[in-house]
């Protein structure tokens, strides 16, 4: 008997886990300045909720929520890119990527 078959977590041991990792990514939503930790933050949600359904999905048996979970990133991915294009439009104008100089944008 090989390591893996003696090691089976449970879909308990995966809500715990995605659990920590949105609550830190919460956390470093609400607490950062930073445009690009806010960035990896927001990441690091996706990849709990990602981290929890493919947990689901294993443990039903079922593969739709591995599919689900290709589709978020591939969004998830585009959004970044996105992002990044105007972070750095932002950083050209203000010479920071702080969120307290986005309030020198408005009209």
């Amino acid at each position: 008997m090989g390591f893996l078959e003696h090691f089976s977590p449970s879909i308990f041991n995966y809500v715990i886990l995605a659990s920590i990792l949105f609550a830190i990514g919460v956390m470093g939503v609400l607490i950062r300045r930073n445009i690009i930790i806010i960035f990896m933050a927001i990441e690091l949600m996706l990849n709990a909720v990602n981290l929890l359904m493919v947990g689901f999905s294993v443990h039903h048996g079922d593969a739709d929520g591995q599919v689900f979970v290709f589709f978020i990133m591939a969004v998830a991915a585009a959004e970044i890119t996105v992002g990044l294009a105007i972070l750095m439009m932002i950083y050209r104008n203000t010479g920071s990527v702080s969120v307290d100089s986005l309030k020198n944008l408005k009209w």
